[in-house]
């Protein structure tokens, strides 16, 4: 007997047990992925316009991306000033055995100085390139007060005598009146100031040289060079005469007026002050004038 055998269809196996996310964990890998694929897409566009940035980012300097069309700026690097890249202006410059007249309107309040008071409120700066003497020296002083009095007019002659730079400042403010640099010239001749010239006018303006070799008392008993006559019969008592002071690197003159009056002389004018920075040699004058 034949059995008819039917084949039997193996039943399916039972499905694995499956793993179920909870739905936020679900939304986590989402977002994940979608922030994976913005950055992927950045990433191709930076490489495409290096110039653009992504939406929401700031360029170098902290301003708004750019935007899509609009041209990218051009970085210009800013550097920080180097020292020494603007020097100071060059000093004006003036040869030694010179002069100079410097000529300036003081403010001092109220009441105004006397011209040889308000000398005393220039300073004088001296910055030798050898050596430590004076670089100038002021040879006579005049002015006064302004049209509207409130300010003090002073003009200063003012001589070179070695390189270097020179400076007048205002003692008051520290307002520089004046700076140079003086340097050597075609005169080279070194200033002693040992050299005191006089030179007497006559009552027509001409003037001649007064001999001081064996050193007179007094101008009076002094000789003229080229005539050999007293000054005393030369300068008549009560006569006003115009005397002439040379003790400068330059040469310059120093003019005053001056009256005999018996054994002794008298300015007639109390102006210009003269040499205030060589106070010795206004000693000297002083005595050979009877002043």
């Amino acid at each position: 007997m034949s059995k008819d055998k039917k084949k039997r269809r193996k039943p399916d196996p039972e499905p694995a047990e499956r793993m179920t996310l909870p739905a936020s964990s679900k939304r986590a890998g989402a977002v994940a992925i979608v922030c994976l694929l913005v950055a992927i897409v950045a990433a191709v566009l930076a490489k495409r316009n290096p110039g653009r940035l992504p939406p929401g980012e700031t360029n170098v300097a902290g301003g708004p991306a750019l935007t899509e069309g609009v041209a990218p700026p051009v970085a210009v690097p800013i550097r920080a000033p180097q020292p020494g890249t603007n020097p100071p202006p060059k000093l004006p410059e003036m040869p030694i055995n010179q002069a100079v007249m410097v000529t300036v309107e003081l403010e001092f309040g109220p009441k105004l100085p006397s011209i040889a008071e308000a000398l005393k409120e220039v300073e004088r700066r001296h910055q030798p390139d050898v050596g430590t003497n004076r670089t100038f020296a002021i040879l006579d002083a005049y002015g006064g007060p302004t049209s509207d009095g409130k300010k003090l007019h002073l003009s200063m002659h003012v001589s070179s005598e070695r390189p270097g730079i020179g400076t007048l400042v205002f003692r008051r403010t520290g307002e520089v009146l004046w700076q140079c640099r003086i340097v050597l010239g075609t005169n080279t001749g070194t200033f002693t100031g040992k050299d005191l010239s006089i030179w007497l006018g006559d009552d027509a303006g001409k003037a001649s040289v007064v001999d001081g070799s064996g050193h007179p008392a007094s101008l009076l008993d002094a000789r003229l060079r080229d005539t050999g006559m007293l000054v005393r019969d030369f300068w008549p008592d009560d006569a006003e005469r115009e005397v002439t002071f040379i003790y400068s690197a330059c040469g310059c003159p120093v003019k005053v007026l001056a009256r005999r009056t018996g054994e002794r002389t008298v300015r007639t004018k109390d102006m210009p002050v003269i040499f205030p920075d060589d106070p010795a040699v206004v000693q000297v004058i002083s005595r050979l004038m009877r002043w």
